[in-house]
């Protein structure tokens, strides 16, 4: 049984990890709830093996106190401020949460994890900008336009850096769109397709709703479900290959929205009413990314869009 240390364990992604597993190993999740939900984690409160904190990555004293008392095999760095806007409107605050607990966790690792396994943090495409080449590689050009994107190449670099210069064992990850069950949909950081799901919910229940495409719908987008994120998470941390590296996590194809309310509207045999407005300023045309380093692991995605949209539903929806 190994002994894993998951932050931001009570969002989308980190719980859908914590509830994989939780199922065989030990389990500790420090999440502020800013973003997440307690329900969102399968047997809390029953099963021995899993620990719930509520707290602030930020919470010096916190997290000292629990890298000191504990040794992980394994530390998953999901807890962000995952709103671009928000970073935007509030560089200073969120810069403490996306970089500087960063860096102070990678620190006590250094200092106090003397069995650690594997570290990984959890980048995001958004570091790419709007550099025009596709795919995306992980040695393509680096152009981060918002304060969110800044802070993720940063800490990523310090993540990489601490395995090269002091050999704490680390890895990082760039998420593309990653969609499934669990997604808030009224967070401030939702995926366009669980905004989409929530409006086609409210319309299967005989509620009046619609869906606000900004642009043509010709926009396109590295869609990834979740279990594959999962999947890809945990064959990166087994992994020696993927010491102090980076790796793109998505499955290498680009769906536009269009095609995405296509794969809705027929699954679900229900049409939803559209409204195309105006592009929102900055927004990114295309992107989707290039997985051949991930897949150079063994990488393979279970799904693909249409069939992921499809387990999504069906979870989410009853369908």
């Amino acid at each position: 049984m190994s002994k894993y240390l998951i932050t931001g364990g009570a969002g989308f992604i980190g719980s859908t990890l914590a509830n994989r597993v939780a199922k065989e190993n030990e389990v500790v999740i420090v999440d502020d709830l800013s973003m997440g939900d307690k329900e969102n984690i399968s047997g809390l409160g029953e099963k021995d093996n899993l620990r719930f904190i509520e707290g602030s990555v930020t919470d010096q004293s916190l997290m000292t106190g629990l890298l000191q008392e504990e040794q992980f095999d394994y530390i998953y760095h999901l807890a962000a401020i995952a709103s671009v806007a928000d970073s935007v409107a509030r560089p200073v605050e969120t810069h403490v949460v996306n970089f500087e607990s960063v860096l102070s966790l990678l620190e006590l690792c250094r200092k106090h994890q003397k069995s650690l396994k594997r570290l990984i943090f959890a980048s995001s495409a958004a570091v790419y900008g709007d550099e025009p080449t596709l795919p995306k590689q992980e040695e393509s050009v680096i152009r981060p336009l918002t304060p969110y994107a800044v802070d993720k190449f940063a800490a990523e670099r310090y993540v990489l850096n601490h395995c090269h210069l002091y050999g704490v064992p680390t890895s990082a990850v760039r998420f593309f769109n990653v969609y499934g069950p669990n997604q808030n949909p009224k967070s401030p950081y939702s995926g366009v397709l669980s905004i989409l799901t929530d409006r086609y919910e409210k319309l299967l229940n005989g509620k009046d709703s619609s869906f606000t495409v900004f642009g043509d719908g010709q926009q396109t987008r590295d869609f990834v479900f979740v279990e594959d994120v999962v999947d890809a998470l945990l064959l990166i941390s087994d992994s020696q290959a993927a010491l102090g590296n980076v790796y793109n996590v998505g499955t290498g194809e680009a769906t536009s929205l269009n095609q995405v309310l296509d794969i809705y509207r027929d699954f679900l045999d229900t049409e939803i009413s559209v409204e195309y407005t105006a592009g929102r300023e900055g927004d990114i045309p295309r992107s989707y990314a290039d997985v051949d380093r991930l897949k150079g692991l063994g990488f393979e995605p279970k799904f693909d869009v249409k069939t992921g949209i499809q387990a999504y539903l069906k979870q989410t929806l009853n369908r």
